[in-house]
C-alpha cells in the first residue's frame, strides 16, 4: 500500500522520542538490513557524526540508522541509543567479536523553545528504535521536530512551530524515493505549488508573514539573531546505488530545500541530508535526483503544515 511516507519503501522504519514538556526529542530511521549511504551537508552550523565515513573513499558502504535530533551537540548521544539497540538485536558492521552498528547522525537546535536543560539523550535515543513503525507514523510537533521552529529573523516570539514531515513518490521501474525532514529553518517555508509563505517569522506590527527575504535585503540583518535552527533529513529509496551516486543523490536532494525554504543553508543554519538505499531496483539516477528534489520539497510542507500551530 502507497501512503507517501518515506516508509512505503520495504526495509525502512521510522521511530519517533520526545519529552513534550522539555520540547525536544529525536526520530531514527532504521534500515536493518544495512543501506549504501550518502550525506551532504550544506548549512554552516552543522552537529553531525559520521558524515566522514560515508563520503566516497572511505571503507564503510553501508549504515544501518540515521539518528536526527534535536538538542544541538548534545543531542548526538541519541545515537549511541540505537548503536545499543542494533548490537543488542545482532546488526552493525562484522568485527569478528561483535558487530559494530553504523549509525549516522544530524542534530537541530531547539534549546531556546522550552527546557534547555532536557536532551536527547541514550535513553531516548533507544527508546525511538523501539518505536519504529513499518508503516504510518505521526508528522508535525513530534520526535525531532519536538522544538523546532521557523521564521527566527525578529526572535523566538516571532517565530511559528516546525516539524517533522514525510513524503514519497513512485518512479519508473518500481522505484520509490522518499524523504522525512525535521523543519528548524532561520528561513521562512514556502510552498512551491503557490510560491507562498506558509509559515515563517510573523510581522509584530500586523500579525502577518513578515517575509524574511525581504527584510533582509532592507535592513540587513541583525547580528544576535538567533542562532536555533538547521534542518536535518533522509532521502531514502528502494534503488539500487553505489556510495557515489548516494552522495550525488544527496547534493541534488539540497534543491528540495531551496524551493521550500527561503532563505536557506545560511551561516546560521546546519542542513544536512543523508541518503539511504535498499538496492533493491533498477532506476535512472537523473530521474532519482529529481524524485529526491521533489520529496524533500513535498516534505517540508508536510512538516510545517502537520506542525501543532500551523492549519
Amino acid at each position: 500500500m502507497f501512503r507517501g511516507f518515506i516508509t512505503d519503501i520495504p526495509g525502512i522504519d521510522v521511530g519517533h522520542a520526545h519529552n513534550i514538556d522539555a520540547g525536544t526529542g529525536c526520530t531514527v530511521v532504521l534500515c536493518k538490513k544495512g543501506a549504501v549511504a550518502g550525506v551532504d551537508v550544506r548549512g554552516s552550523a552543522p552537529g553531525t557524526r559520521e558524515t566522514d565515513l560515508i563520503r566516497p573513499g572511505n571503507l564503510i558502504e553501508k549504515i544501518h540508522a540515521v539518528m536526527l535530533s534535536g538538542g544541538s551537540a548534545f543531542g548526538l548521544a541519541a545515537a549511541d541509543g540505537a548503536m545499543e539497540y542494533l548490537e543488542q538485536n545482532g546488526i552493525g558492521f562484522d568485527v569478528g567479536k561483535t558487530k559494530v552498528p553504523i549509525v549516522a547522525s544530524a542534530v537541530l537546535f531547539d534549546l531556546y523553545y522550552k527546557d534547555w536543560r532536557i536532551r536527547p539523550d541514550k535513553q531516548m535515543g533507544y527508546e525511538a528504535c523501539t518505536n519504529v513503525r513499518s508503516a504510518f507514523f505521526e508528522q508535525g510537533s513530534v520526535g525531532a521536530g519536538t522544538g523546532a521552529t521557523v521564521g527566527k529573523i525578529l526572535g523566538m516570539k516571532n517565530s511559528m512551530k516546525g516539524g517533522v514531515g514525510t513524503a514519497s513518490i513512485c518512479i519508473p521501474n518500481g522505484a520509490i524515493v522518499g524523504a522525512i525532514l525535521a523543519v528548524n529553518s532561520f528561513g521562512d517555508c514556502i510552498d512551491p505549488l503557490t510560491g507562498e509563505i506558509i509559515a515563517g517569522a510573523k510581522n509584530p506590527d500586523t500579525g502577518g508573514f513578515l517575509c524574511t527575504k525581504s527584510y533582509m535585503l532592507s535592513n540587513g540583518l541583525n547580528k544576535t539573531v538567533s542562532i536555533g535552527n538547521t534542518t536535518i533529513g533522509v532521502v531514502a529509496t528502494n534503488a539500487r546505488l553505489t556510495k557515489e551516486q548516494a552522495n550525488k543523490i544527496a547534493s541534488m536532494a539540497h534543491d528540495g530545500l531551496a524551493r521550500s525554504i527561503n532563505p536557506v543553508h545560511t551561516m546560521l543554519d546546519g542542513d544536512t541530508i543523508f541518503v539511504m538505499s535498499t538496492c533493491e531496483v533498477d532506476a535512472e539516477l537523473n530521474t532519482l535526483g529529481v524524485a529526491a528534489v521533489e520529496v524533500v520539497a513535498r516534505a517540508v510542507v508536510n512538516a510545517v503544515k502537520s506542525a501543532n500551530n500551523v492549519s
